[in-house]
């Protein structure tokens, strides 16, 4: 019995949102910009801002990981 109404209310909300989403007008243009701004910030500045610094097997991450820390622990005078 609970299952049930979980489901049905389940059912409902997404219906809710779904007929929300089909009368917008400006919020649909909105959302294609939110959209298009999160794709830049995650594919292109990620590619040409954060380059990965951990290739390789896991011996040579371990090394870059242990480098890294140890030489933020003890910094150069």
């Amino acid at each position: 019995m609970i299952a049930y109404n979980a489901g049905m209310l389940l059912r409902r909300v997404v219906k809710f949102y779904i007929d929300g989403f089909r009368s917008m007008t400006l919020g649909r243009t909105l959302w294609c910009i939110i959209l298009l701004k999160l794709f830049i910030m995650f594919a292109v500045l990620k590619a040409f801002f954060f380059p990965a610094y951990l290739q390789g097997g896991d011996a040579e991450k371990g090394e870059a990981v242990s480098t890294e820390l140890t030489r933020r622990a003890a910094p150069e005078n």
